[in-house]
């Protein structure tokens, strides 16, 4: 293929036409290419899947990770334990393609992976790696680590994603007409660009910013004149940094930055753009804020014969499908637990990434209630939890170590290890409940309780993120009432956890044991609902439709 003037190698749909670069630090596209950590490469992965079904012509540009984020396995004691092994990929192609940007005054080389779009179905994908000899060792270690925890390695990272990734563009000849930075690593792009034709106009006219942090704390600072010595302002004066950033101190917000030179943004769930129009209004000179809902390919993620058999009237063949898709999650139980589950018997799992906020512990954290739980014999539950921490976040990891801890005293309890695409299939397809817990409104959107209604799992969850534009309690779902949110930490802990139980206790244990029929008119009913809105097909056209087709547009966008 000729790289030096690149063109979709399937057919483009006229309403898909304006040329978008897609700038992700993570694509979860396949089991096989571990360049992920969680939902933000999960989401970008069906985007990916999607863009390539409807003929849109826009290439992601990501980084070639050569440890990936983590593989999570077990230690001595069966405590979690992160393992860095080297990747290989051989179904990524070599483009030739290679190039130079500058990190803290040092040259460092870079060179380009691609991803054809017929290995895994979907839209271009361009990996960028400093792991090359010409390197020295710091240099090459810029894409060793998915989220780096080394301040200056991160930098470097957003530096070669974004001034890479522009520079790339330019030996493509791709004539970007859309930049799409899904979250804000990517934002040295627009300085570069700025850095060859000086026009904030201009850079507003092409960029657009998805944000998925609905907490400001959460968003990435970083000290403004270490940024500039890395190079991650591509060479600008710094008065001319601050004159378009509008940073006038020294801690310098990427999100609040990626707003102001962006000329249309959005959150990722409707609860999520109404949280951050609210957070982004007091500042000056930042981006209109919409939504896109963020969603999941069913293609993908869907068991066929599940969706087959809830074609048919009655619930038999639903029923005994799902039962099979229990006995393979439970194998891969016994196998990493030495533990047997039933698949006659309701089985909680929560799983996602491990952040406090996402309280993977809520139950577990009145052991009274807990016990009389998981020992009740007449309404049996099996529990599992899976999830990766942040390797250095060792608050996270301590939690997941106490829930393996616990499991140790319950012959129904499991913790599993290895959260990645095929594991997360095992679980939602494995699951009767798919548990989600997080202090409302700190989940920007979510998708893993999206794919598990795919696969006849029943969302039981605070509300929060996409949640509120799907589910309807007792119908397809069951959801807990909002606590007030004037109430302290703990307060909201405890009225989540009493109305958690609540539930449990007198709606879903009672239907699914004693309500077949109303349990799986629950199911259907979560399953018809899901899609097509919570399918990745509806995601992409509308960031066409809402956002790139209107980019660009003097009355659409802020001045």
């Amino acid at each position: 293929m000729d790289f030096t003037n690149f063109k979709h190698p399937y057919p483009i749909k006229k309403a898909y036409s304006k040329k978008t670069a897609y700038f992700c630090m993570e694509f979860a596209i396949d089991q096989s290419l571990k360049i992920y950590s969680g939902g933000l490469g999960y989401l970008a992965g069906s985007h990916m899947r999607s863009a390539h079904d409807l003929g849109q012509q826009m290439i992601g540009i990501g980084i070639l990770w050569k440890y990936g984020y983590y593989d999570q396995g077990r230690d001595a004691d069966q405590f979690m334990k992160p393992f860095f092994v080297e990747k290989n990929y051989a179904f990524l192609e070599e483009t030739g393609i290679e190039f130079k940007i500058e990190v803290n005054r040092h040259d460092v080389v870079v060179k380009v992976k691609y991803l054809p779009p017929d290995v895994f179905g979907s839209a271009p994908l361009f990996l960028l790696t400093t792991d090359v000899e010409e390197n020295d060792f710091l240099a090459r270690s810029i894409s060793h680590r998915l989220y780096d925890s080394n301040i200056e390695a991160k930098i470097a990272q957003y530096q070669l994603l974004g001034i890479g990734g522009s520079k790339l563009l330019e030996i493509l000849n791709f004539d970007t007409e859309v930049f799409h930075l899904n979250e804000a690593h990517g934002l040295p792009a627009a300085f570069y660009e700025y850095s060859k034709h000086k026009s904030i106009e201009k850079l507003r006219s092409q960029f657009i910013f998805t944000t998925h942090t609905p907490v400001a704390a959460g968003n990435e600072k970083h000290d403004f004149y270490l940024l500039n010595k890395l190079g991650f302002f591509s060479g600008l004066d710094q008065a001319e940094v601050r004159n378009i950033s509008g940073i006038k101190n020294e801690i310098f917000d990427q999100t609040l930055v990626a707003l102001r030179i962006a000329g249309l943004a959005n959150g990722v769930s409707r609860l999520h753009g109404e949280v951050a129009r609210s957070m982004w209004s007091p500042y000056p000179d930042t981006a209109p804020i919409t939504h896109v809902t963020n969603a999941q390919n069913k293609d993908y993620w869907a068991d066929e014969k599940l969706a087959k058999a809830l074609k048919q009237k009655t619930n038999t063949a639903l029923i005994e499908r799902k039962k099979e898709l229990k006995r393979n999650l439970f194998k891969e139980v016994a196998n990493q637990t030495g533990k047997l589950f039933d698949e006659n018997l309701l089985t909680i799992v929560w799983a996602r990434r491990f952040a406090g906020y996402k309280r993977a512990n809520l139950l577990a954290q009145d052991m009274d209630r807990f016990h009389r739980l998981v020992t009740n014999t007449k309404y049996p539950v099996q529990i599992i939890w899976a999830g990766k921490p942040y390797p250095m976040d060792y608050n996270a990891i301590s939690m997941f170590n106490q829930l393996i801890h616990l499991s140790h005293q319950y012959p129904n309890l499991a913790v599993m290890t290895g959260y990645e695409l095929s594991l997360s299939k095992l679980l939602k397809q494995g699951s009767d409940i798919w548990l989600n817990t997080p202090r409302v409104p700190r989940e920007a959107s979510g998708t893993s309780g999206m794919t598990a209604a795919m696969n006849a799992s029943v969302n039981f969850s605070t509300n929060d993120g996409w949640i509120p534009e799907f589910a309807k309690h007792g119908h397809n779902s069951f959801v807990v009432p909002v606590a007030n949110p004037r109430w302290s930490q703990h307060e909201v802990d405890d009225f989540d956890r009493n109305n958690c139980y609540r539930c449990i206790d007198e709606e879903i244990l009672p239907v699914y044991y004693d309500q077949e029929k109303n349990w799986w008119s629950i199911v259907r009913n979560s399953m018809n609902e899901v899609t097509p809105f919570f399918g990745s097909d509806r995601m992409a056209e509308e960031y066409y439709s809402n956002l790139y087709t209107k980019i660009g547009n003097k009355k659409l966008v802020k001045k």
